[in-house]
């Protein structure tokens, strides 16, 4: 009585995209690997790296789905993150101004990196 279902049932499906964030992070952007930092200060300089990494990510994702008209959980974090450290990681290797010209053709193909839509499974 003091908690409405249909709210549970909202901050549940919420807890459950944070632990997806949680998955992206170890998964993708450390691919699994575990922190080698061994002190403690360069555990805490290491991991900030990695969620300042994921939230640059995250932030051009939000771009992306601005531009396909989306949300940004509807972006596929893992072939989007994998075009844009591409881009950061070759455009170097080119004229330095390159980089938004880069960046708005990702923009432009933002459509691609749209996930299909979710299959909604009962489980009584």
């Amino acid at each position: 009585k003091a908690y409405p279902l249909k709210e549970v049932a909202m901050l549940y499906v919420q807890r459950w995209e944070i632990e997806m964030c949680y998955r992206e992070i170890k998964s993708d952007l450390q691919d699994s690997q575990t922190l080698r930092s061994k002190q403690p200060d360069l555990v805490y300089q290491e991991l900030w790296g990695v969620l300042i990494a994921y939230n640059v990510l995250r932030r051009q994702m939000r771009f992306m789905a601005e531009r396909a008209k989306v949300s940004p959980l509807k972006i596929s974090f893992h072939i989007a993150s994998m075009s844009i450290i591409n881009i950061l990681r070759h455009t170097p290797l080119e004229s330095a101004g390159n980089l938004p010209r880069h960046l708005e053709h990702l923009l432009e193909s933002s459509k691609m990196y749209v996930l299909p839509e979710k299959r909604h499974r009962l489980c009584p």
